[in-house]
């Protein structure tokens, strides 16, 4: 016969309704529901943020901080049948992943029958689990070609892809990186060849992912930036500077910027492709600062 140990049972049960635990349930609580009260809808990246638990869990986490929108990488190494189920099951909404990547390049007119093969096997994986965005990216220098003559061949590339995206009812949004930082030897940086190859391709499904971190390390004056090409943008992602930490780590008024993206008309969601500097839990008390104006 098992002998149960009332003493400790009674006293476990103390522990879990202590008042320092149900203080730290009171302060989840009234996150996540400020999170959710927020006038920006935010996209947690799933690749980074919760990163020492398996994938989908990370997506339970961000569930219960109040968010419901979800961003990532690649798409092949992930189960999409449990992406599938989650968005079913829990509601979860897939904002956007990484259709094609830096290389091989699409700035290169010899990979673009295999970026065009590869995007329509991604739009598939997109129409799955309802994620109505892809980025792309325009990839790194070529030996012998002019920035010129590399954007044009991204361009031509765009042009191929378009109609892909089109029968998929997918838009491709393609990212300028950054070559102070992260990313020296891309071909593509900053807003405005971005939104000159955009406005060349001329499809409602090829825009741009502005990422803001990018953009302050490549051009700055970010909400002039914004205005300028508001025609091609389709997606926003943050991070400050210096670090790729949250907004309200850095150099970047992320208050003034939200506001600016509010009255543009923006209605889209942001992607918090940036590190949580102090843990998930400091990162959002931040980010509940920054997008509150």
């Amino acid at each position: 016969m098992i002998q149960i140990d009332r003493r400790a049972i009674l006293a476990a049960s103390a522990a879990l309704l202590s008042p320092r635990t149900v203080r730290a349930q009171d302060r989840a609580a009234a996150s996540a529901d400020a999170v959710r009260k927020l006038k920006v809808r935010f996209a947690v990246n799933a690749e980074i943020w919760w990163g020492g638990l398996p994938f989908e869990q990370r997506i339970e986490r961000s569930l219960a901080a109040g968010f419901d929108t979800i961003e990532f990488w690649p798409w092949r190494n992930k189960d999409l049948a449990a992406l599938e189920k989650l968005s079913k099951d829990r509601g979860v909404k897939f904002a956007q992943f990484t259709a094609w990547g830096f290389d091989p390049g699409l700035c290169n007119p010899a990979n673009h029958q295999k970026a065009v093969d590869e995007v329509r096997e991604a739009c598939k994986a997109a129409n799955r689990i309802q994620c109505p965005m892809m980025t792309v990216v325009a990839g790194n220098d070529q030996k012998g070609m002019t920035r010129e003559q590399m954007h044009a061949h991204v361009t031509t590339g765009l042009k191929l892809l378009a109609p892909v995206a089109r029968d998929h009812n997918v838009t491709l949004i393609l990212e300028p990186m950054n070559g102070r930082v992260d990313h020296p030897g891309h071909c593509l940086y900053g807003s405005e060849a971005a939104v000159r190859i955009c406005r060349e391709v001329a499809s409602p499904h090829v825009k741009i992912n502005w990422d803001l971190y990018h953009m302050q390390l490549a051009e700055g004056d970010l909400c002039g930036r914004l205005k300028d090409g508001l025609d091609q943008l389709a997606y926003v992602q943050v991070a400050d500077t210096p670090g790729r930490n949250e907004p309200g780590t850095g150099e970047i008024f992320y208050p003034r910027v939200f506001r600016a993206l509010d009255e543009l008309g923006y209605k889209g969601v942001v992607g918090l492709e940036c590190w949580p500097k102090d843990g998930e839990e400091r990162a959002i008390e931040r980010l509940i600062a920054a997008a509150t104006w």
